[in-house]
């Protein structure tokens, strides 16, 4: 059968389907000219290996898209990351971004609550509300979702180590709102490999933090089927200093050892595989970007299929949150920002992303005001609503140069992933410092290719201005520790001493033993038990990591 035909039947098939259940935007999608944009172009003559590389979008391999009619059907989720201060602020924040057309939350906690402290712990110090918001027990997290109502909107929540407990807080909330755990909707990051080799928010040692992760699989897929129970990041290792194949590879690494964790803890892989979720940076050079989402898509297709049997289509899909490079944002002229941060965009849009995020332009300075997350959500609006480039699907395919660095991507990454298999997987190279001499050295590279101007950074080592006037930044004040301890320690005295106590003890005899912790750590979590409570319960049962150190 030839592409044209293969075309058609795809068309009167899956896309005919598609389009019965949820019906494209728009009737006919024209340019200015009147010219009518076919959804998925593809070629008419013979393409050898076609079939095999590309596909079309919804079917096998998934390189041109996971969705049939992608955005053709409903745009990309927009989220804008954020979080500051107390609860109340970020709260504000959140209602401000949804009446701006902003169509999911992505939540920012500050370290002590992605370390697992309390505000009121000595390591919290000058630290609370600065980069996210302050979460201490149920008592914040009913406040930071007041008036939302979270059976109609998504969140996404970048939080690690101590994910299992801000899950349990997110259903606690949703089940005090009248809302069903079953329906609500959204994504914890719970992505720790990623931690030990790029960003270091780790708390207990690997095995451990691998049983509470296939524990929270274990018990989404039966409580909260509709939640993605992990977003397998590459955006922290790309922002630590890897290359775009780096990323690609050991995000893809870190997904077959998570795999390998819930099949070893006896869960079927067609009943999580569906609900695990990735996240991936979108950098400067546009063509590479495009290319690598294409890859990456590809190989985690040809990963489930070859190397774990999945059956169910689902298994296969490579669906993907994409922020734009924090690490290329410049504290020198910063609008120069809007520009990168638009190729960064639209990379991630013509690379298929499903939902999107983008960075504003003073967050190399500080948090961002409320004008340059406005310009930001804007940012995706614009590519959305005027560019056309979510008019058809892949456009980019079938360029020589695309196909090829796709290609090559794939290439490159795979043999990455056969070297960490050499090594006994993803965990076993994480303890010897393989990925983070990858990275270390990458990062070396690049930063070495600036100070010698081999890289131009427009603004940084080339183009630059005299006496810049300095931008209005948003600052975190000082009171906000001060109220957040306060809160707390009202939350602490106005609760239940026994119940918190009797809790924290059923949840320590079940992190000693093998039943899933969840429902414990949800018990802990009504009873206003804190975070840092629960987290020192595992602490004390579990141990702390120890970095490997490279050199």
């Amino acid at each position: 059968m030839s592409i044209v035909d293969k075309k058609k039947s795809w068309q009167e098939t899956v896309v005919a389907k598609n389009i019965a259940k949820a019906p494209e935007r728009k009737p006919r999608f024209l340019t200015s000219s009147n010219i009518e944009m076919d959804r998925c172009f593809a070629p008419e003559f013979e393409y050898p290996g076609y079939d095999e590389q590309l596909g079309f979008p919804g079917q096998y391999p998934f390189t041109r898209g996971v969705q049939p009619t992608m955005y053709r059907g409903r745009f990309w989720t927009m989220r804008q990351y954020a979080g500051f201060g107390t609860a109340r602020e970020s709260n504000e924040r959140y209602k401000y971004l949804l009446n701006a057309g902003q169509t999911g939350l992505s939540v920012a906690f500050d370290l002590p609550t992605q370390m697992g402290y309390d505000s009121d712990h000595g390591m919290s110090q000058g630290e609370v509300g600065k980069v996210g918001v302050a979460i201490d027990s149920l008592a914040d997290m009913e406040v930071l979702f007041d008036g939302i109502p979270l059976d109609k909107v998504s969140t996404s929540m970048t939080i690690n180590s101590t994910a299992a407990i801000l899950l349990a807080m997110y259903i606690a909330v949703a089940e005090k709102q009248g809302v069903s755990p079953d329906k609500i909707s959204g994504t914890i990051q719970n992505d720790i490999l990623k931690e030990y080799m790029a960003r270091g928010t780790y708390i207990y040692p690997p095995k451990e933090s691998m049983r509470i992760i296939t524990d929270i699989f274990a018990y989404c897929k039966d409580h909260v089927p509709k939640w993605n129970t992990i977003s397998i990041s590459g955006y922290h290792i790309r922002e630590a200093g890897s290359s775009a194949v780096q990323e690609v590879a050991f995000t893809l690494a870190d997904g077959i050892a998570y795999v390998e964790a819930a099949v070893k803890a006896g869960l079927d892989v067609d009943e999580f595989a569906p609900r695990l979720a990735f996240f991936f940076n979108a950098h400067n050079n546009l063509l590479e970007e495009v290319a690598k989402f294409r890859a990456a898509r590809r190989m985690w297709a040809r990963i489930m299929k070859d190397r774990f049997k999945a059956k169910d289509p689902k298994s296969l899909m490579l669906r993907f949150h994409t922020q734009t490079a924090g690490c290329t944002l410049t504290a020198q002229q910063p609008d120069n920002n809007i520009m990168r941060v638009t190729i960064q965009a639209l990379a991630a849009v013509l690379g298929g992303t499903q939902s999107l995020h983008t960075n504003s332009r003073d967050e190399a300075l500080a948090l961002p005001t409320e004008d340059s997350v406005r310009i930001a959500l804007r940012t995706q609006q614009v590519i959305a609503y005027e560019s056309g480039a979510a008019d058809s699907i892949d456009p980019l395919a079938g360029s020589f140069l695309v196909e090829s660095l796709t290609d090559q991507i794939e290439q490159a990454a795979t043999a990455y992933i056969e070297k960490i298999d050499q090594l006994g997987g993803a965990v076993e190279a994480i303890s010897r410092g393989f990925q983070q001499k990858e990275i270390q050295d990458s990062a070396y590279a690049y930063q070495k290719g600036i100070e010698t101007n081999d890289m131009i950074i427009v603004g940084v080592n080339k183009f630059t201005v005299e006496n810049e006037t300095a931008p209005e930044l948003l600052k975190v004040k000082e009171e906000v520790e001060i109220a957040q301890k306060k809160g707390l320690a009202e939350t602490k005295a106005g609760r239940d001493e026994a119940t918190v106590k009797t809790t924290l003890a059923e949840l320590e005899s079940v992190a000693r033993g093998t039943d899933n912790v969840m429902p414990a750590i949800l018990a802990a979590v009504k009873s206003y038990a804190t975070l840092g409570e629960i987290a020192d319960v595992f602490r004390g049962v579990f141990g702390k990591h120890t970095e490997t150190v490279v050199l």
